[in-house]
Order: structure tokens, then C-alpha cells, then sequence
């Protein structure tokens, strides 16, 4: 596996139904509303087929690092308990969602095996590649969090009671300076001590 490509199986578990959950989660046109912290644009370029295959999107993420990714997926098959995505852009891969029903919980499976094709994560990937994953983990715990606020404003019965839902999280707004500040440190730090290896390597 090269250092920029990246192996991702998140689990959720929410109250509902597996038709309720495709629904929203099927539905990109509404991914910037109730998945606000990391779907910051989405444009639906080709709607596909009647079962939604072919259809391509557009879109604008970002995590809690200060980084912003460009990006497109293609909707390549569909099934009555998931769906499967082919990325291209910033990432490039495949993702699967898969829904199963529970009693009255919904266990929720994305397979996600991407390359990170974006510069940044491209070079950098080989020493930050804990941290990129942490912020893939971070987008994901948001995702959840962000699903059951939505399935708890559609079961809501009245305007009061949805008024009382709180909104989803919001995207981070952190300036991307300490990241490139820390980039650059660790490679400051990396090079000093090749250095100093090679430096006492020649002295013997």
C-alpha cells in the first residue's frame, strides 16, 4: 500500500429504519443542510437512472483540519440495503455504504479505500498520515452525530418539538497556517537528523 492510499470501515448505529437512512443518506443534494461540518458544497451534476446509477456529484468537503478538498463521485450500483460510489478528484476510489436493520436500530457500514491525490496529502501522506486519518475519523463521528439530528427532526410530530433540536455541527473555520507551520517543523526536524546521521556516519 503506497503512503498516500487509505483503508477506511466506519460503523454507526442509529434509531430508524434502513429505508428512512438510504433516504437521507442517498439524497446528495441535501448533504451540505444536514451534514454541514464537512459537506460544504454539493452540486448534483447527472441525476443517472431511475435507481439513481450514473449519478454524479460534485463536491466541496473539508474536516476539522484546515484543509478543503475538491472532489466527484460516480454512483455505481445500488441495492435495497446500500450503495456503492466510485471517486475521482482529490480522492480517488471506491466507497460502500451498507444499511442493516436491527430490531429498530439501523447498523450502518461505510467501506471507504481511497488514494489521497490531493498535493498535500499526496507528498505529505508518509509522516501525516495518522493525523489525515484521525481527520477522516472526525468527519465521520460528525456524520453520525449529524444523521440522528436529522432522523430526530423527521420524527419530530410538531414545529415546537423540531424547534427544539439542536442544529448539526458547523465546519471548522481554523486557519490553515499551524498546519503548514507544523509541516514544516517535522520536516525541519527530519532533515536535521539525517544530517546528523550522515554527519557521524563520515566522522568514523
Amino acid at each position: 500500500m503506497a503512503s498516500n492510499d487509505y483503508h477506511f470501515i466506519t460503523h454507526w448505529r442509529v434509531a430508524g429504519t434502513v429505508t428512512e437512512v438510504a433516504d437521507i443518506i442517498f439524497d446528495a443534494s441535501e448533504l451540505a443542510r444536514w451534514w454541514p461540518s464537512v459537506y460544504l458544497e454539493v452540486d448534483v451534476l447527472e441525476p443517472g437512472d431511475a435507481h439513481g446509477v450514473g449519478r454524479v456529484v460534485d463536491l466541496y468537503t473539508k474536516g476539522w483540519l484546515p484543509y478543503t478538498l475538491r472532489w466527484q463521485f460516480r454512483i455505481t450500483e445500488t441495492r435495497p440495503d446500500g450503495f456503492t460510489l466510485v471517486a475521482s478528484g482529490d480522492f480517488a476510489g471506491r466507497g460502500i455504504w451498507t444499511f442493516t436493520q436491527d430490531s429498530s436500530w439501523v447498523h450502518i457500514t461505510y467501506d471507504w479505500k481511497l488514494s489521497a491525490e490531493k498535493p498535500l496529502l499526496r507528498k505529505f501522506s508518509f509522516i501525516m498520515k495518522p493525523i489525515f486519518s484521525a481527520n477522516h475519523r472526525w468527519a465521520m463521528k460528525k456524520g453520525e452525530e449529524s444523521l440522528k439530528l436529522e432522523l430526530a427532526r423527521r420524527y419530530a410530530k410538531t414545529q415546537a418539538e423540531r424547534a427544539l433540536i439542536p442544529a448539526p455541527p458547523q465546519a471548522t473555520t481554523t486557519s490553515s497556517l499551524p498546519l503548514l507551520a507544523g509541516l514544516v517543523a517535522i520536516l525541519v526536524a527530519i532533515g536535521s537528523l539525517g544530517y546528523l546521521a550522515l554527519k557521524a556516519l563520515s566522522t568514523r
